[in-house]
């Protein structure tokens, strides 16, 4: 007899495990299927878990440690002797915090009755389900809903396919066992960034080779220009207009050709990391009548609160419109749990926030100054360094800078851009204000403590009206 539930989430990661829990939580039978086998073993949570967002960044605290201790201490009045560091127990701590994240996953789906499927899902026509067994047994599952949350993967690109451990993907380069000698990173996107100052900390000579003639082009232009300075600084050597037109692999180094403005160029590497972008997973994720249908880009259509073309089928995360964060799908996830419960809900599209976790990190909220004044809008800006911080001089680490774009208009606050220590966390300061519809007076009024990081957002808010304190101010008009 074929089992039912209330819902069926296909895939575990981060959108689908906290849509299975939040439906279950509301009183339905949920399973969740997922196919993941993580260094041997079943898991949950998806590339977030398994292959991104967090090796990536246990990673990226590891290096930023070590980079520390090796460079920064001597002005604390710390001395240390040769600083060295063992890349497999590096690696291996982040494994373990990789299994912990995903174990505790688990517990939380035995704890709120959610079924884990552990196998692939299919949606057929009518609201069934296939599931495959990891031992290869096929059922056909009855769902009364169905989200689909299967993820992306990393894009390939023919002129650079993966080969062994010499050109790799994101997910492969989070296991070198070695560093690098010479590193490539084709793409200067979040990932490409994050990757390159993982292996340059450790001493790689990294080269990054983006397509395209501008820096972070999403990111306000300001925090681009400054981001692109400080790592160039630092050693990533960012070689923008560059496309690769080939790579081959010959003694264990790849020889990469490219072309610029100035005409083809070859460099030869230990490693390449393709970083150029990742595509929404579709992937016998429904069969032909399904009533599933894609958008241009091949990504399922939704609407505003991820209803597919089918009655009773939702898709979430990486797989539809939007950025591939995430947070966006985890909050995507809870809004289809609460609709399919009767609730009413909404995920707040403009206030989704990007995070790019290099040393310093760069984050952002709503409109870039260009974006703002593009959609025709009377926009004023200010603008506050962290140089000038008291908490960001003790701790030594006082590089970057709070901009604000606000409506010169009606003073409401259009958007957040930080680079700077704790920008990921900073600008959530700047989320809360974009959600409750604050004005940039708003935030001059409130009373920041001292000393701390986010007086920076405080003048920053006093510095689009020319009131910033510590900072000589032009006169606003």
């Amino acid at each position: 007899m074929s089992q039912s539930f209330d819902v069926v989430v296909i895939g575990g990661g981060p959108g689908g495990y906290e849509a299975a829990i939040r439906a279950a939580q509301l009183g339905f039978k949920v399973a969740c299927i997922e196919k993941r086998v993580h260094k041997g073993k079943p898991s949950l949570g998806g590339t977030c878990l398994n292959v991104g967002c967090i090796p990536s960044k246990a990673l990226l605290d590891s290096t930023h440690r070590f980079h520390e201790a090796a460079h920064s201490l001597a002005v604390h009045g710390i001395t240390v002797g040769d600083v060295t560091l063992d890349v497999k127990v590096m690696q291996a701590r982040k494994d373990t915090v990789v299994g912990n994240l995903t174990g505790g996953i688990a517990q939380l789906f035995k704890g709120n009755g959610v079924t884990w499927l552990q196998g692939t899902g299919k949606l057929l026509a009518g609201r069934k389900v296939e599931f495959t067994a990891l031992d290869g047994l096929v059922e056909t599952i009855n769902a009364t809903h169905v989200i689909l949350a299967s993820g992306s993967v990393p894009v390939n690109i023919p002129v650079a396919q993966l080969v062994d451990d010499v050109i790799v993907d994101s997910t492969g380069a989070l296991e070198f066992q070695a560093v690098p000698k010479r590193l490539g990173v084709i793409g200067a996107g979040v990932i490409g960034l994050e990757l390159g100052s993982v292996w340059s900390r450790l001493g790689a000579e990294v080269v990054v080779l983006e397509a395209v003639d501008a820096f972070l082009p999403a990111c306000d232009k300001a925090v681009a220009k400054e981001a692109q300075k400080i790592l160039s600084k630092q050693g990533l050597d960012i070689r923008l207009g560059a496309r690769v037109t080939g790579a081959e692999v010959k003694d264990r180094q790849v020889t990469v050709k490219f072309t610029d403005k100035d005409g083809e160029h070859s460099e030869v590497f230990d490693r390449l990391i393709v970083a150029v972008g990742r595509r929404p997973f579709t992937e016998g994720l429904f069969s032909p009548d399904s009533g599933i249908s894609l958008d241009e880009r091949r990504f399922v259509h939704v609407d505003n609160q991820c209803r597919t073309s089918v009655p009773g089928v939702y898709a979430i995360g990486d797989l539809v419109r939007g950025p591939m964060l995430a947070h966006k799908a985890m909050e995507e996830g809870m809004m289809v749990a609460e609709v399919i419960g009767g609730h009413h809900a909404q995920v707040n599209y403009d206030t989704i926030i990007g995070v790019i976790y290099t040393h310093p990190e760069i984050a952002w909220v709503g409109k870039t100054e260009e974006q703002a004044k593009s959609e025709g809008i009377d926009v004023k800006t200010g603008q506050f360094a962290f140089a000038v911080n008291g908490r960001a001089l003790a701790a030594n680490d006082a590089q970057g800078f709070v901009k604000f774009v606000a409506d010169a208009k009606s003073d409401r606050l259009l958007g957040m851009h930080v680079i700077g220590p704790n920008a990921g966390d900073i600008v959530h300061q700047g989320m809360i204000s974009l959600e409750f519809g604050a004005s940039v007076e708003d935030l001059q009024l409130m009373t920041f403590a001292h000393p701390t990081l986010s007086e920076v957002v405080h003048e920053a808010a006093l510095s689009v009206d020319g009131r910033a304190i510590h900072a000589i101010q032009r006169k606003k008009k």
